[in-house]
């Protein structure tokens, strides 16, 4: 019985995923943002009761990538589809689905490279997912007004997730600091903008991921020369 549980948590992310489209398409963005939220809760969870329970299978990682295709791949993509044809009546809105094909592209890449095992290796769907769900979540009316820049961000965001830009994770093996300096950093800078900017926070959050994951590879090129 035990090994059918990190599936079922997996099905409920792609439940959760299913039903945020649909407020997504009905342009109910604040329920569409908590189902990318409670569809990143179960995300985390099925790994974690694989994990605990030594249930890893072919058929849970295969599940888990379809789910995150619809959770974090088509309910963005949803989004940015209902706001943008609310600016205009032309095919332009189907760009948002850039989205969730780039997200396929991902997953795919993802689970045939055994190099992102502790790190990442372009942006990963759930990042980009709690970007656009957040960015919309509250900046709506001013992307609304700007679709040249949602578009923009549409293009550097999707191509973000097939880049070869290396992305730290926030899996630790252990609690040393001098081990784990960049997770415990930018910990401290999310609860930072949790604590300044609450509900408005998880695009600054992604962003400043991102930000991170450029300095890393920058600075630490720089160091590894010298």
């Amino acid at each position: 019985m035990k090994k059918h549980i990190p599936n079922f948590i997996t099905c409920l992310n792609l439940f959760s995923g299913c039903v945020g489209t649909c407020f997504a398409f009905q342009g109910e963005t604040q329920w569409a943002f908590h189902c990318i939220l409670l569809s990143g809760a179960f995300d985390f969870l099925d790994g974690f009761a694989a994990r605990m329970l030594k249930t890893h299978s072919p058929t849970g990682k295969e599940l888990d990538s379809l789910a995150d295709a619809i959770s974090f791949g088509l309910l963005p993509g949803a989004m940015v589809f209902y706001l943008l044809s609310q600016a205009t009546h032309t095919p332009i809105p189907f760009i948002g689905f850039l989205i969730p094909v780039f997200s396929a592209l991902r997953l795919a890449k993802f689970n045939i490279d055994d190099r992102q095992t502790t790190s990442f290796i372009g942006l990963p769907v759930p990042a980009n997912a709690i970007f656009w769900g957040g960015l919309i979540h509250s900046h709506s009316p001013f992307l609304a007004s700007q679709p040249w820049m949602t578009i923009g961000l549409t293009v550097v965001f999707s191509l973000l997730l097939v880049s070869a830009l290396p992305m730290f994770s926030l899996k630790m093996k252990n609690l040393s600091w001098n081990d784990n300096k960049t997770q415990y950093s930018f910990l401290a800078v999310c609860a930072l903008l949790l604590l300044l900017l609450r509900s408005d926070a998880f695009a600054p959050i992604i962003t400043a991921y991102i930000l991170f994951s450029i300095a890393i590879k920058l600075f630490g090129k720089k160091a590894a020369n010298n």
